[in-house]
């Protein structure tokens, strides 16, 4: 029987770029769909959210950038608590799964290990192998962000001096 479970993850990122974001928040929704055999049509939604930090990206165009084109998908900051650990990226993803919640492999990787110790058991990984699998899955998308709509002959002329 399907059930909706949530598969949490987290990595802190070198920078407030967009590069850095995308490489992070890439890496890891990579390491989140292939410890767990995630595909994306049992996706219902996935939460990202970065630390106040990070505002550089949009974390879920790492998503889009994975081929992941009709999950539900938002983005948001964390709290922003003091001495909380900074430059780090979330992921919630809500998937329908007949996996048992104890069978769900949450990845926590780089400094965002220290968040939860008692889960971050994650097989020996050959990295080379996971950036080969991301360059595979890459289908470069536009950014989220949306130019400004073009102005109205009636705004123009409001703002022209008399």
């Amino acid at each position: 029987m399907l059930q909706c479970r949530g598969v949490r993850g987290a990595i802190t990122v070198d920078a407030n770029t967009p590069e850095a974001i995308l490489e992070g928040t890439r890496l890891l929704l990579a390491m989140m769909i292939r410890q767990n055999g995630i595909e994306e049509r049992d996706v219902a939604s996935v939460i990202f959210t970065t630390t106040p930090d990070l505002n550089a990206e949009f974390p879920a165009l790492a998503a889009r950038q994975l081929g992941w084109m009709q999950a539900a998908l938002l983005c948001g900051h964390e709290m922003s608590v003091p001495g909380a650990l900074g430059r780090c990226v979330r992921i919630l993803i809500h998937w329908n799964t007949a996996k048992p919640a104890d069978q769900i492999v949450h990845v926590y990787l780089r400094d965002a290990e220290r968040l939860r110790p008692d889960i971050t058991k994650l097989p020996p990984v050959d990295w080379d192998e996971l950036e080969a699998w991301i360059q595979a899955h890459l289908n470069p998308q536009p950014s989220f962000r949306v130019s400004p709509a073009p102005e109205s002959a009636a705004t123009a002329a409001r703002r022209e001096p008399r």
